[in-house]
This record gives C-alpha cells, sequence and structure tokens, in this order.
C-alpha cells in the first residue's frame, strides 16, 4: 500500500531545531489559534481543565475571567499551571500544538501592568455580541500565563529530519 507521507513512517529523528526556528513555529501557532486548554489545581489536589478563548503577547498567554471563578480561585492558592494550545487534526501529518508549563498571575483592569494585555485584547466584538457598547471597555481583570517552558510538538518537523517534540525556554 503506498504512503501518503512516508516520512512518518520508521523511527522519530531527534534532532534539535534552532531556537530562532523554534520560536518562530510557536509563535506562529498561537497567532492562528485563539482557544486554550488551562490546568489548574483544585484545592483537594485534583486537576482542572478548563477552555479559554486567548490572545498572545511573545510567548505570554492571556484572558479574562472573573475572580470569582474556579480556575482563578485556583490560581490565587496556586500559580502553577499548564496550557495546551493545539491546531485542528486532520492525521498525524497536520498533529501539531503546544504544551505550556509556567505560573498565572491576575491583573486588574486599573492596573498600569495590564495596558499592553490590553491593548491586544480584542474585546470589542464580544461587547457587540453581547449587546454591549464598544464605547465602554471590560472591567474584567486579565490572567497571564508566562512560560518558563514550552513543549512544542510538530510531526511535520520529521519530514525535515527534526523531532517531532522540541522544547523551548526562555533566553537567559
Amino acid at each position: 500500500m503506498p504512503l501518503t507521507n512516508p516520512w512518518l513512517a520508521g523511527p522519530s529523528p531527534d534532532a534539535v531545531l534552532p531556537q530562532e526556528a523554534l520560536e518562530e513555529r510557536i509563535l506562529n501557532l498561537f497567532s492562528i489559534q485563539n482557544m486554550a486548554v488551562i490546568a489548574t489545581i483544585n484545592s483537594d489536589g485534583s486537576p482542572a481543565a478548563t477552555p479559554v478563548r486567548y490572545y498572545s503577547l511573545g510567548f505570554e498567554i492571556f484572558f479574562t475571567s472573573w475572580n470569582a471563578s474556579v480556575k482563578s480561585r485556583n490560581l490565587l492558592r496556586d500559580a502553577r499551571v499548564s496550557a495546551g494550545i493545539f491546531a485542528p487534526l486532520v492525521g498525524q501529518a497536520s498533529s501539531r500544538g503546544a504544551q505550556l508549563f509556567g505560573t498565572a498571575r491576575t491583573l486588574e483592569r486599573g492596573d498600569p501592568a495590564s495596558d499592553d494585555y490590553w491593548e491586544a485584547f480584542r474585546w470589542q466584538s464580544d461587547h457587540v455580541e453581547r449587546g454591549r457598547p464598544p464605547s465602554e471597555p471590560p472591567t474584567d481583570p486579565l490572567t497571564v500565563i508566562t512560560p518558563h517552558r514550552i513543549l512544542y510538538t510538530e510531526h511535520w518537523l520529521r519530514r525535515t529530519g527534526f523531532a517531532p517534540r522540541q522544547t523551548w525556554r526562555p533566553s537567559a
């Protein structure tokens, strides 16, 4: 039987992608997707995974959340967080995603540290969809995830001799 993608057969390569190329691929993924699954830790130690719509600035992703939500309460108690972002899967050749491991912080709307994030957050369409005037910006807090490690997966990398899983860490 002919193979559609013969480069997927056999053992995976183990070559490491150059940092600049890896960063470009991660930033591209963040830019073309808008949904992530955020994993936090409940007070009893069990995991809680929540889908959110996110935006990104560099390698940070951020989203709005009420302070009373389970994920916000969990992050207030324990700022460790993991997030998964993935592209639609058609088959092994299209397998592409990122797992972020890091910490989260909540920025209240009036906090000057939130200004750049709010500038990148496209809230206006949400307001129109919910019948709110686009002249009145939201007052919700933003949750910002700063990764200390990203595990990036892209099986297409095998085609050019690179390992399908690559690890990113911030430059020193």
